[in-house]
């Protein structure tokens, strides 16, 4: 371009562009933000190829990234998704895709771009302290038989979910709600196949590394374990000549405690088939493995039992809780709340739950008075003798929903407890490999390295600093009050 017209370029794109940057870009109804509303992918090309050779692109992209900021902030604020996570996560995939589509058609994925997007969904995501939660359970959905899509569908789906699931801080938040949905999809032989796990635990191996999954391929092994146990369980029945188990089919999964949910084991009265039962699988499992201490887990199991009302026969799926209470039914037309957890020792939460879905509108298993929705001691419970029902199979195991607020307030009790063990791994490593280190340092290089799986607070690092100094692992510098020494 010969030198004068070049120049004659320049002033007119400082009078009629650069001088009016602001105005073009933030003009109402036409500008930025309405462009960015209504899809107009073509519009936004032409202005950002407008702006390219000015600093418009800078400014372009302060708008483009605070309007992607409140767009989001107002998804995962938005009280209409509470407890519902396939909206939330869906909407949060179908704003990625909006905007990621916008980056290629008219931005020509330009990295500054490309990074002013990441940090809007970086921030938004975060504001909810559920979306580790949802993202799970959403996840769970897709992986859980009956599933309306397909393999490939699904596959992409949760490719686009991992997309999401970068943007998550409390990584380690996502991984406990994760490995407690896994267990309930092996355990109640829920999952879609054994392949569409291994596929999603090798894509969270590639974001999380192998210390994450490892337990979740343990659990794997337990199954694969468990399988060969039962049918060696029932090639020793064989040998006899009466089934001691006396028509009962027992199916037990032997679980190894590191690998699966951290679980409190609850008490309960098994009812004596059942006790029976478990007795003679102890005997069997503890005569091969000498040394080896079996803890039954209750609140995990499930059943199935032949139930007759009248003509007519239902095979009901319950859980093991729902089991001793319906079998207390078979001596009993009314109990009341009490005497049910009296006969069956389990906790008034848990009776709780597990009496909800047998007296509920669709099932009505059980008959309760009075008819509200309070409970009391003095609550009755009948036998429905009048219970009809289409199918012959009747599934009263609850659905894998959001959690409830104490089964919450307990994973963050056990996630809390988790980075208190690796906030002081991490100041150990580190001052092991300093010997000596100042306060300021020591918490940017503890943060540094957890950032990966959590956010640590500069407060817990420092609990966790004094908690060290008191059982000698650290001690504060002579020379140095903000500085510590490590005491080998």
């Amino acid at each position: 371009m010969p030198v004068l017209n070049k120049k004659i370029k320049e002033v007119v794109d400082a009078e009629l562009i650069h001088a009016h940057m602001k105005t073009i870009i933030e003009m109402q109804g036409s500008g930025l933000v309405a462009m960015l509303k209504d899809d107009k992918l073509e519009d936004l090309a032409r202005m950002y190829k407008l702006l390219q050779n000015s600093k418009g692109h800078d400014m372009m992209r302060t708008v483009f990234g605070n309007f992607v900021r409140e767009t989001g902030k107002a998804i995962v604020t938005d009280p209409a998704n509470e407890g519902k996570q396939s909206s939330f996560v869906q909407a949060l995939l179908d704003l990625k895709a909006k905007y990621d589509k916008i980056l290629t058609s008219s931005f020509g994925n330009e990295r500054n771009f490309q990074h002013t997007l990441n940090q809007a969904f970086d921030y938004f995501v975060n504001l909810n302290p559920r979306s580790p939660e949802y993202i799970s359970l959403f996840i769970d959905e897709k992986l859980c038989k009956g599933t309306k899509s397909g393999d490939e569908d699904s596959d992409l789906i949760l490719n686009k979910v991992m997309q999401i699931f970068r943007f998550l801080q409390e990584k380690d938040v996502f991984e406990r709600y994760y490995k407690q949905h896994l267990a309930k999809r092996l355990l109640l032989n829920k999952s879609v196949s054994d392949d569409a796990e291994r596929n999603m635990i090798s894509k969270l191996k590639a974001e999380c590394g192998n210390a994450v999954t490892s337990k979740l391929e343990g659990m794997f092994q337990d199954m694969k374990i468990s399988a060969d146990t039962s049918s060696g369980f029932k090639q020793h029945l064989s040998n006899f000549d009466l089934n001691p188990l006396q028509g009962v089919d027992l199916n037990v999964h032997v679980l190894t405690s590191g690998y699966w949910p951290t679980q409190v084991a609850t008490s309960c009265n098994l009812p004596l088939e059942i006790s029976r039962c478990c007795d003679e699988f102890k005997k069997f499992y503890l005569g091969k493995h000498s040394g080896r201490r079996l803890t039954w887990q209750t609140n995990m199991g499930t059943a199935e039992m032949k139930a007759t009302y009248g003509p007519n026969k239902h095979f009901l799926t319950c859980s093991t809780y729902q089991i001793c209470i319906l079998l207390l039914f078979n001596e009993h037309d009314t109990l009341t709340f009490t005497e049910i957890q009296t006969a069956t020792g389990i906790s008034a939460p848990d009776l709780k739950r597990s009496l909800w879905t047998l007296i509920v509108q669709t099932t009505k298993i059980l008959l309760k008075e009075p008819r509200v929705k309070t409970w009391s001691d003095t609550d009755k419970y009948t036998y429905n003798d009048a219970f009809k029902c289409k199918t012959s199979r009747v599934n009263l195991l609850p659905q894998t929903t959001a959690d409830t607020t104490p089964e919450r307030t307990e994973t963050q009790q056990k996630v809390d407890e988790d980075r208190r063990h690796m906030i002081e791994a991490a100041i150990v490593r580190i001052m092991k490999a300093r010997k000596s280190f100042a306060h300021v340092q020591l918490i940017e290089e503890v943060t540094k390295q957890l950032s990966s799986r959590f956010r640590p607070n500069p407060l817990i690092i420092k609990k966790r600093i004094e908690s060290l100094i008191e059982r000698e692992y650290l001690e504060r510098s002579s020379t140095d009050r903000k500085s510590y020494n490590y005491l080998a």
